[in-house]
């Protein structure tokens, strides 16, 4: 391997590198950290996080970004809450909930297409008005009664893998496969990289923009389901934050915040990163003022990485 293909590697892979560091940081301040109950803990609390990642991931190699997500997973979970202590049974009340959060990226892909307004914006005054309407829905209280199986689709477990888990890594799986596989996976890309020769190559742009928005919706609502079955209650202050939790995993994975360029499968470990920093700090009995801190230097570091990576990369073309 030539110089520059290792230092591209070093680059595009660090990450890796990273999530060992960390690891093996906090296997020396706590000896439980490295027990398969701790992993297993911090795959079922990333889940959350992680599906809400694969649809931030669509939406950012596209070249926008969805601050909605945490209030699509808000609305799914008071929704889904209040159809099922009215008497619809949960497979109906998911399906319903989850149009609901179509509905939503619908709309901000509306508003990024018709009235152009910076994505940015439009999904931050959709994000406003969806936990208007969360707490619309529920008077400002949590709604209890549910269906009581339901808790399982987050508590339960395949063997010793949490069912969340599983789910996580099989939306990874089929994220990979459209981006990789798929015309809209090369349409997303295109976007991304260069709006104006996508267009002009007949890719029709709106309709890419509706469809990832959509997706990134559509999967903080799944998130909003694991949400549910974890509370036991619909609670109209879920998911508050996740949306910059999702972000910074995206950016950590190396997906690049103008378009056009990322590994979805690095994503994973971006998301792994961020629970094993959040366990691990709690492990080590940081404060969570403390940890507000961390998290935020890593988002600006990653950010920051990933500019310097760009121009070594473009130094040694």
């Amino acid at each position: 391997m030539d110089k520059k293909k290792m230092i591209d590697y070093l680059l595009d892979y660090g990450i890796i590198f990273v999530l060992a560091a960390l690891v093996a940081v906090f296997s020396m301040t706590s000896d439980r950290f490295l027990s398969a109950n701790t992993m297993f803990t911090i795959l079922r609390q990333v889940s959350i996080v992680g599906i809400m990642s694969v649809g931030m991931t669509f939406v950012m190699l596209m070249g926008g970004i969805d601050l909605s997500v945490g209030s699509v997973g808000a609305v799914v979970c008071v929704v889904t809450a209040y159809f099922m202590v009215h008497g619809i049974s949960p497979v109906p009340a998911c399906v319903m909930s989850l149009a609901v959060a179509a509905t939503a990226g619908l709309a901000n892909g509306f508003c990024v297409n018709m009235f152009n307004i910076p994505p940015l914006i439009a999904t931050m005054g959709v994000m406003m008005s969806l936990r208007g309407i969360a707490y619309l829905v529920t008077n400002g209280a949590p709604i209890y009664g549910i269906d009581k199986n339901f808790k399982y689709l987050s508590q339960g477990t395949f063997g010793t893998i949490p069912y969340p888990v599983i789910l996580m890594a099989a939306i990874f799986v089929i994220a990979a496969f459209v981006l990789k596989k798929t015309r809209l996976g090369r349409y997303i890309y295109g976007v991304g990289g260069n709006e104006e020769a996508s267009r002009l190559s007949g890719v029709k742009i709106k309709k890419v923009k509706y469809i990832a928005y959509a997706i990134s919706s559509v999967l903080a609502g799944i998130s909003g389901l694991l949400l549910l079955a974890r509370t036991n209650s619909g609670q109209p202050s879920v998911g508050s934050g996740y949306e910059m939790d999702a972000i910074t995993a995206v950016v950590l994975g190396g997906v690049s915040i103008s378009g056009g360029k990322g590994n979805i499968w690095l994503v994973i470990v971006g998301v792994v990163i961020m629970g094993t920093l959040s366990t691990g700090m709690v492990m080590s009995n940081i404060s969570d003022y403390v940890q507000q801190v961390i998290k935020g230097l890593v988002l600006i570091g990653s950010i920051a990485f990933a500019q310097f990576s760009q121009k070594i990369k473009e130094h040694h073309i």
